[in-house]
């Protein structure tokens, strides 16, 4: 049991490592943790209400989480392929592309969320 639970221990340091390492190189996570910044301050400030911040955290975790699958898949594609090739280009574009869906749907719930709050 002690052995398990130390593996679980390990595996979580290994999950901040890969957090930190996102926030560290990633130029676009960091553009994501400032639009995160702004939109909580934004919330905090029009006071909105508990449930309208349900949608803006999915927002924030889903963005997140989808930039560190783009940065994992790009870490790896690197490795096993170094030299250009059109289907790596592929691969690593519609992961970006994915990213990009998850911000602008995200842009589009922060608007519907606000929007009763600014026009108060």
């Amino acid at each position: 049991m002690v052995g398990y639970l130390s593996k679980r221990l390990k595996a979580f340091g290994y999950a901040f490592n890969g957090i930190a390492l996102l926030f560290k190189e990633s130029a676009h996570a960091k553009i994501h943790a400032l639009a995160i910044i702004v939109v909580t301050a934004a919330g905090l400030y029009l006071n909105i209400d508990w449930q309208d911040w349900r949608p803006l955290l999915l927002c924030f975790i889903l963005v997140l989480g989808l930039e560190a699958l783009n940065s994992a898949l790009e870490y790896s594609l690197d490795l096993l392929h170094p030299e250009q090739h059109p289907l790596v280009k592929k691969a690593k574009d519609t992961a970006a592309g994915a990213v990009l869906i998850a911000a602008i749907g995200s842009i589009i719930m922060a608007i519907l969320v606000f929007k009763p709050y600014l026009m108060a």
